[in-house]
């Protein structure tokens, strides 16, 4: 990725849009976490469910306690240890959260991501992103730029091949002790 590239993804992020970015296992629509409207689109555009609350990527740690609310002891010892990486920490939502973004359920996953074009664009926004990965529901994720374009026309789509593999840990936080709802490459 250019930076160019990154700076045209940025733009389209900041006016709303939906853009399709390499993260660490496959591409990822995305779109700005605290805008309802821009959410409003990306479950459009999926076809994702209203009530299936869409992971949170932000651009560094100190964003927990500005998406989150009530954030235990725990959920900062996990992110302490495996941020950034593919850990998905899930806590209460703050009032800033759209309902959209946390399908209605008052919680919100959370991750700082790693070594990705996707971590770059989030630093580079210094704002939450919403991010699911690119496909159908019940169909596999795209792993190539070209099968994201062929899906979803018409988008801004960073080019790079996503590598594949297991999706994020996902460990919910907001019961004690923490409950692993989604194994992935990180072991906690």
């Amino acid at each position: 990725m250019t930076p160019l590239e990154e700076a045209e993804a940025v733009a389209a992020l900041r006016r709303g849009e939906v853009v399709a970015i390499p993260a660490e296992s496959s591409y990822g629509l995305s779109a700005l976490a605290l805008d309802a409207a821009a959410v409003s689109r990306l479950f459009a555009l999926k076809g994702r469910s209203e009530t299936a609350p869409v992971p949170v990527l932000i651009p560094d740690a100190s964003w927990l306690d500005r998406v989150g609310t009530r954030v235990p002891e725990a959920a900062r010892v996990l992110a302490a240890r495996h941020w950034p990486g593919a850990l998905t920490i899930v806590v209460h939502a703050s009032a800033d959260v759209p309902l959209r973004t946390c399908g209605g359920t008052g919680k919100i996953g959370v991750r700082m991501p790693g070594p990705s074009a996707v971590a770059d664009v989030v630093r580079a926004l210094g704002l939450p992103i919403a991010s699911t990965s690119a496909n159908r529901p019940g169909e596999p994720p795209c792993l190539r730029e070209s099968e994201v374009i062929a899906l979803f026309p018409g988008l801004v789509v960073l080019p790079g091949p996503a590598p594949g593999g297991l999706p994020s840990t996902v460990v919910d936080a907001t019961v004690d002790p923490p409950r692993v709802l989604r194994a992935g490459p990180v072991v906690v």
